[in-house]
């Protein structure tokens, strides 16, 4: 069987996009996965997504409980991790 039999009927993903805020400039918006970046520290202090506002510039950092952690991670957003695994 080759890959377009076995995927014949499938429809394409559908790009996953995120709402949010900057603080600066009060703009609302929606950015894709590849817009944000999540770093995972070792507390929750540390932990945090990141992402340009895209109608000022401004780099904005905002925290990441565990809800947006698995929102984040589910949706394709690039992960650092600030601490080993063990």
């Amino acid at each position: 069987m080759t890959a377009a039999v076995a995927f014949a009927g499938m429809r394409g993903a559908v790009p996953v996009v995120f709402r949010a805020g900057c603080p600066d400039c009060r703009g609302r918006f929606e950015l894709a996965a590849s817009a944000l970046r999540l770093a995972i520290g070792a507390t929750s202090r540390t932990t945090f997504y990141s992402f340009t506002c895209p109608d000022c510039g401004t780099p904005v950092r905002k925290p990441a409980g565990e809800r947006i952690v698995e929102l984040l991670t589910g949706g394709g957003v690039r992960t650092l991790r600030l601490h080993p695994t063990v």
